[in-house]
């Protein structure tokens, strides 16, 4: 049992750390990605463009088609007041750049996990 009470607050750590992270740094960290992904920021800079980012839900991925080529929609009305535009190889790029996070963030749980595992006892 006493094994255990270190792992369980390393546990209850982890998740008490991610749950303090805000809304703003949530985010802040997605949009970053999208920048890094290769998705483009269009500002809403103008009474018609406010206008169209507020028919976009906020922080909502959002697919159109313009034209032939499908187009992938973020906006952002709290943070940058801006609209975030990719196309397919954007939007693939981000999916694969949460998914290396989202194992890397595993991994440190694990290593967080199995760090008092080992009995150092008979030794």
């Amino acid at each position: 049992m006493l094994k255990k009470l270190p792992i369980g607050a390393a546990i209850a750590t982890v998740l008490l750390l991610s749950a303090c992270q805000s809304t703003q740094q949530t985010v802040q960290g997605k949009e970053d990605l999208l920048s890094a992904a290769g998705f483009s920021i269009k500002p809403a800079n103008s009474a018609a463009r406010l206008a169209a980012m507020k028919k976009l839900p906020p922080h909502k991925f959002v697919q159109q088609t313009s034209g032939t080529n499908v187009v992938w929609l973020y906006a952002d009305p709290t943070i940058c007041q801006c609209v975030y535009f990719g196309d397919q190889t954007a939007w693939a790029n981000y999916r694969a750049m949460v998914f290396q996070k989202q194992i890397a963030n595993e991994q440190q749980m694990t290593a967080i996990m199995n760090q008092n595992s080992f009995d150092f006892g008979p030794w």
